[in-house]
Formats: structure tokens, sequence, C-alpha cells
């Protein structure tokens, strides 16, 4: 059987209802009865129904269907910006130098400095602009010239001073040897010898071979003298590795004794396996500290510190409460403030000890995020020191990944000191800010360089 579709449908019951209408108007006798007339009316009313529910349920369904392809092509990831007018060239490190930074986008910052013996001539930071240049103009690392190596006249009895890059070296005459031409090489004891504690002298031990005499000295002695009255004497071991150039024979102190030497750290700090290097004892660890319950121990180089950080002040309508030691999370803010969301959610204390001259780029902290179960992630975080203070040219932060920053350390620094660096990390979600984190790094450096 031929299936009415709704628009013939509609145009049979409407067929129905004017012929029963004519036949009642033309001829009253015959018609078609009221009752069935309304019953057709009532059918047709119905239908109109069903079809106005099954439109209604269409259009529900196309708008859902519509609103979930509009959020699933919202939540894409952008396109490559790379070659877009929102981001800028490819920067390269200046020649005997380095950069930080690997992002080129509108906004993101380039760092750049030199290695030892060169200078930085330029700006030290260039910022990708919003018209796909980069400011400032190239840095280049040159040659440091801030006056002669050679002009002190470092060089000793008569010794000739030939400059290289960023050191210099001494040509000796006859007779002298050393880094300055200081050491006269001679029959006679060296300046290194210990001549005066009985101690540090010995008996050479002589025997004779072709009725000729010979002697010689143990380890760790220099013989002296002449060859009726010679004598061993020590060897003082730290000052000839010190005259020698080549270093440092101990990473601390070097302390002679006869025929040999030991090396020492200083208080806080023990010789390794390898008799020359030093390491701090973590007096945190080992339970060698006089800290109480109510403060955290923290190991710096050498000694030990007992912290006990306190949150920020209430004020205007903003409040923190301790959640640990080293952590303070704030209180619900009043529905009617603005300004108690904008206020970071979470401080956190961290405490980083630091040797002296530490070799850098050094990464000394990771700043990241985890969503709570139930909520969802952010979809953008930003990363970035918080003031200026004592990190201003000190630190750059910059960005791990898609979750995580990294305060990178630029510039050795030298103990003992103390100093402080803030870093925020903020969320947002749909481009809407959503929460601050704020991470207070405290950098204790060390007089040492172990």
């Amino acid at each position: 059987m031929h299936r009415m579709t709704m628009s013939h449908q509609c145009r049979y019951f409407l067929f129905l209802c004017l012929f029963a209408l004519h036949s009642c108007n033309d001829r009253m006798q015959g018609c078609v009865d009221k009752q069935r007339v309304m019953g057709v009316l009532r059918q047709m009313e119905k239908f109109l129904k069903g079809q106005e529910i099954r439109f209604t349920e269409g259009l529900r369904i196309m708008k859902s269907k519509l609103t979930s392809l509009q959020n699933s092509v919202s939540k894409f990831p952008q396109a490559d910006q790379s070659s877009s007018a929102s981001s800028c060239p490819d920067l390269e490190a200046p020649a005997h130098g380095r950069k930080f930074g690997s992002k080129y986008l509108v906004g993101h910052e380039v760092h750049f400095m030199c290695f030892p013996g060169y200078e930085l001539v330029g700006p030290g930071t260039r910022m990708c602009q919003e018209n796909g240049s980069w400011s400032g103009i190239s840095a280049v690392c040159k040659v440091y010239t801030d006056g002669s190596l050679c002009a002190s006249n470092p060089c000793l009895n008569g010794g000739t001073c030939v400059e290289g890059v960023s050191k210099y070296k001494c040509t000796c005459l006859h007779n002298w040897s050393g880094n300055h031409c200081q050491h006269q090489t001679q029959t006679a004891p060296p300046e290194w010898s210990i001549v005066d504690d009985p101690a540090f002298s010995r008996k050479p031990r002589c025997a004779k071979v072709d009725r000729a005499q010979h002697c010689s000295c143990d380890a760790g002695f220099h013989m002296s003298g002449t060859s009726d009255s010679s004598i061993c004497q020590d060897v003082n071991e730290c000052e000839v590795y010190k005259a020698d150039g080549s270093g440092l024979l101990c990473a601390h102190t070097c302390v002679n004794i006869p025929g040999s030497y030991r090396c020492a750290c200083p208080s806080g700090y023990k010789v390794l396996a390898d008799g020359r290097s030093c390491e701090d004892v973590d007096e945190c660890l080992a339970q060698q500290h006089n800290c109480s319950h109510r403060t955290t121990c923290v190991n710096t180089g050498g000694g030990f510190q007992c912290v006990n950080p306190e949150c920020p002040r209430s004020h205007a309508n903003i409040s923190y409460v301790k959640t640990s030691p080293l952590q303070c999370e704030r209180n619900p803010c009043p529905m009617d403030s603005r300004s108690c969301p904008l206020a970071p959610k979470t401080i956190s204390y961290h405490y980083l000890s630091l040797p002296s001259n530490l070799r850098t780029p050094a990464t000394l902290f990771r700043m990241a995020t985890a969503a709570a179960p139930g909520r969802p992630s952010p979809d953008s975080l930003r990363f970035g020191i918080a003031g200026g203070g004592d990190a201003r040219g000190l630190f750059v932060m910059q960005r791990l990944d898609r979750q995580t920053g990294e305060l990178i350390l630029v510039l050795p620094l030298v103990g003992p000191q103390e100093l402080s660096v803030d870093v925020d990390m903020t969320e947002y979600s749909d481009r809407i800010f959503q929460a601050k984190h704020l991470a207070r790094v405290h950098v204790l450096v060390s007089p040492h360089e172990f």
C-alpha cells in the first residue's frame, strides 16, 4: 500500500473537512453528520500535534549536535603560528655565546649571554613583536679587552709575558721556573721544602757501589746539601702542585704531612672516597639538627636552617590558611569581592642550596599543574617571575612543555648570600582567568664551590 507523506495526509484531511462543509451548505439533506466532521477535525488536530512534537525534537537534536561540534572545534590545537604573522623568524646564538628561549611567538623573549673571556655588545634580551619582528638589534660577543693582562708585569726575574685569550703565560730565563718565574733552579733546597722542622727531615739511605757512595730519599722527600752532608727534606706537595699550575690538589685545603699530604674540608663537609673532593653533610637527613617540631629543617652548604614561613596577613577580604609546613591556601572568597579571586590561590615555599659559581645556565626549579579529580585541566598556562628585586637579570622563567615551566639561573652566584625570587603560574580556560599559584623560592648560596 502506498504510504502517504505528511503533505498528502494534510491535504486528505483538509479535503474531507471542505467536502463536509460544502455539502451541508448546499444541501441540508444528506449532509455529512456533524459528529463525523468533528471527529475528522480532532484527528487532524492530533496529527498536527504529533508532527509538531517530531519537528521540535528534530530541532533540539540538531541544536545539540551543533553545540557539540562548536565545542569540539574550539578545542582543536591552534594552527602552527610559526608561519603566520604572529611569530618571528628564528634567532641564532651569537658566536662565542649562548641563547636561551625556543619560542618565537608574539610576546615571547629570547636571552643571550657570552662565554668566559667575552663580553656582550648589544641587547641581552629581545622580544617578538606583533609585527613579526624582534625588538632591538643583534648582539655579538667580543673578546673582553678591559686592560692588558700583562700590564701589571706578572712575570718576575726577567721573564717575558705573552698574552692569550683571557690568559697569559710567562717565558722564563735560564735557571728560573714557575708560573711567574719565581723559582730558581739550583741545588739549594727549593722554597717548597721544609727545613726548620725536624719531623720533616730524615737521613738518606746510602750505600757504596764500586767504591762510590750513592744516597737516596724516601718518596715524598727531596735530597739537599753537599755529597758529604746530604739530608732528606720533606717535599711540600701542596706548594709544588700550586706552583706547577696544574690546578687545585684539594677541593678545599691541602695539609702537608711528612712524605705526603692530605686534604681537609670546611666544617659541615666531609672528604669523599677520592681523598680530595668535599661533600656537604645533610644535617637534616642525618638528624644532626636542633630544629623544633614547629619548624622545618632545611639543609644548606655546610650547615642547616630551621624555617617556619608564615602565610600573608589578611587584607581586603583576602586571607590564607596554612595547609602544610611549607604551603598556604587562600580561604574561599566572598561573592561580592573582585580582588580576592585575583590573589594567588596557593603560596608554596621552597629552599634551594647552591654552591658558589655554579655553572650556568642551570635549571633550579620546575612548576607544573595537575587537574584535581573531576576538574578539567586548564587549556592554557602562563609562567613568569613576579616583580624584580633580587631576581632581576639573574633568572629567567621559560616553558618546558604544555604543563610545566622552569626557573633557570643564567649568571653564576658568589656566596655566602641569600636571595629570593617569586615565580607565578596563571591558569586560563577558554582565555578566561581561572586561578594563580605563587612559589617563593629562597636560594641559599654557599661560600664554597662544592
